[in-house]
Order: structure tokens, then C-alpha cells, then sequence
């Protein structure tokens, strides 16, 4: 039984040797030379037998070394199409906010730029950012969810009555912390390299109009003897009081807050009285913008003039202890149009 042992050494790997035994077969080490008489004298001789000793590796090839593959360093992804692909988006649906269009179309564009605001907030706070604009991409995820919520927040005004137009609904849209913070830092990412193509909407300047106290928005017919007395008390909202019949404005009077008016010279006949209250009289849309409320007293006003005798009514706007005049509120739709 021989033992025998293969060594292979390859270009950039280490040497390793492979082991084995082979069983009931000889290996020769030295072939025995033919003229030779003595049992060592082969080696020295120079015949054969050194032929065969330096033979490579008795039979066994060496085998080159693996060229190994190298790993790919990730090309990481540039930041300024990131950054783009988070803001721009929200840019994008806020220009689609249309101030001329219905209340209805307005509010599902706050819908859409609310969720464009949330989900770049969101994206981009998890994103990838190179260390040089840290701080200010944290300055911009804060600046965008301050927008989303600010433009559900305006979902709600405008469904409480807050904001009664879109005229002015989009003026505070304007006012919004959120859009205002938007800016300097996407002017500090644009320093930095990364540019976008937000864009800020051009909305108007919240305003509080208001109609001169005791002047017609509405002025009917005014040949009879009938008188309406109105006393606003309240110190912080305007009025307008509409004499209505068939659901049409007959005649519409101003009352600023805290002042009195009057309609003199009204013909016969049973009115409905409606009233509306709120900021900013907007004299095109002839009605208040913001803060807007529309009611109705209960109960008819007749005005009847006879021989000697004519119908005077008064009426006051606010609540009172004792009062005795009923109202309702209404919809807008249901207001009569001064």
C-alpha cells in the first residue's frame, strides 16, 4: 500500500494538497535499469531512471487559477431627478386649482393637491439624500405636509361656510404657512444642484368689502305706503334683508353691523323675509364671501294700506329675550337673488 500526494499551485491562489491511498497496486517510483547490478546504483546512473523521476506530478495536470468576477459598485441614483419626481407633482395640481370654477370642482382640486403634498412629504422624507442638503430636504418634507394640512383644513372651511366663494377660498390659499415655506427651501436645493419646477400660484389678497349702510342691492317698485324698519345690532357682521315673493328678490337692503336701515314706500302684499350675514360684500356676486349664513323668518310679512291706515313692520337681526319672530335656516340655493 503507497500513499501518494498531488500539490497544484496556481497564479494568485494558495497551494493546497490533495491526498490519497491506493490499494493492491504498486506505484513505481523508479524504473529499473537494465544494465544496473546494484539496488541503489540506478538513481546515480543518469539513465532512464532519472527520466522517469522528474516526470510532472506523476501524471497529474496543473490547472490554471479562476479569474474571479468582480462585484458591480452600485451607481447610486442622482438626487435631482428624486427630488422632481416628489415636488413637481404638487406643483403640477396646484396649477390646476381654478378660481373660476364651482365650488365643487375647486374643492376636489384641493383634494388632489392635498394628496400630491401628503405623498411627497411622505416619499421624500424616506428617500436617499446626499448629506450637504439634509437640513434642508427636512425643512422641505415639514413645508410640504404644513401644505396638505393646510389644504384640508380649507376643504373644511369652505364646507362650513368660512369661505363662500372660490374667489375667496383661493385668496387663503395664499395665506398658507405651508405654500410659503415651500420656496426658500427648494431655493436652497436649486443652490445646492438639484433644481425643480415648482411653481407658486398668483392668488389675490383676502379681502373685507363692505356696501355702504343703508343702500338698496335690490330696489323694486316702490309706490306704496308700506314701511320696513331693521336694526342689526350685531357689532361684528353685515346684513342684507330681502323682501321676496314667487322665490324672487323683490327688494334687498345693506345694514352694516351695528347700524339700522329702512325700506319706505312698499306696495301691498304678503313678503317672505330672508336675510343673509357675513365678511367681504362682493358687489359683482352680490354676496358675502366669507363668514356667510342665509336664513329666513318663519312667518310672512303682510303689508296692507287702507283708508286711514298703512302696515308698518320692524325687525331686528340678532336674538334677543322676549323676541317672538321665528328663523330658519336655508340654503343658499334657496336664497332669493337679490
Amino acid at each position: 500500500m503507497y500513499r501518494y500526494q498531488e500539490i497544484i499551485r496556481g497564479i494568485g491562489m494558495k497551494s493546497f494538497t490533495k491526498a490519497g491511498v491506493a490499494v493492491g497496486t504498486a506505484l513505481l517510483l523508479a524504473a529499473c535499469s537494465s544494465g544496473g547490478s546494484g539496488d541503489s546504483g540506478g538513481g546515480a546512473s543518469g539513465g532512464s531512471g532519472g527520466s522517469a523521476a522528474s516526470s510532472p506530478s506523476d501524471g497529474f495536470s496543473v490547472l490554471p487559477a479562476p479569474t474571479p468576477t468582480p462585484t458591480p459598485t452600485p451607481t447610486p441614483t442622482p438626487y435631482g431627478p428624486v427630488l422632481a419626481g416628489y415636488v413637481d407633482p404638487v406643483s403640477t395640481a396646484l396649477g390646476k386649482i381654478n378660481p373660476a370654477a364651482n365650488l365643487e370642482a375647486f374643492v376636489a382640486g384641493l383634494q388632489e393637491a392635498a394628496s400630491a403634498a401628503n405623498s411627497a412629504s411622505s416619499g421624500l422624507g424616506l428617500s436617499d439624500t446626499p448629506a450637504t442638503v439634509g437640513t434642508t430636504k427636512r425643512q422641505l418634507v415639514t413645508a410640504l405636509s404644513q401644505l396638505a394640512t393646510d389644504l384640508t383644513k380649507l376643504r373644511g372651511d369652505i364646507k362650513s361656510k368660512d369661505f363662500c366663494t372660490t374667489g375667496s377660498a383661493f385668496a387663503q390659499l395664499g395665506l398658507s404657512e405651508g405654500l410659503k415655506a415651500i420656496p426658500a427651501a427648494l431655493a436652497e436645493m436649486t443652490a445646492a444642484g438639484y433644481p425643480t419646477t415648482f411653481t407658486v400660484p398668483q392668488t389675490p389678497a383676502l379681502q373685507t368689502r363692505s356696501q355702504e349702510n343703508d343702500t338698496f342691492v335690490t330696489k323694486g317698485r316702490l309706490r306704496g305706503l308700506g314701511e320696513l324698519s331693521i336694526d342689526n345690532s350685531n357689532g361684528t357682521i353685515d346684513s342684507v334683508v330681502s323682501l321676496s315673493q314667487s322665490g324672487k328678490a323683490v327688494h334687498s337692503l345693506y345694514v352694516g353691523k351695528g347700524k339700522k336701515g329702512s325700506i319706505e314706500g312698499i306696495e301691498d302684499g304678503t313678503y317672505d323675509v330672508f336675510f343673509s350675514e357675513g365678511v367681504d360684500w362682493d358687489p359683482t356676486l352680490k354676496m358675502f364671501t366669507q363668514n356667510c349664513s342665509f336664513s329666513k323668518f318663519d312667518e310672512t310679512m303682510a303689508f296692507e294700506t287702507k283708508r286711514t291706515t298703512y302696515s308698518t313692520w320692524s325687525i331686528t337681526l340678532t336674538a334677543e329675550v322676549g323676541g317672538n319672530a321665528r328663523t330658519s335656516d336655508v340654503d343658499e340655493e334657496s336664497f332669493p337673488q337679490p
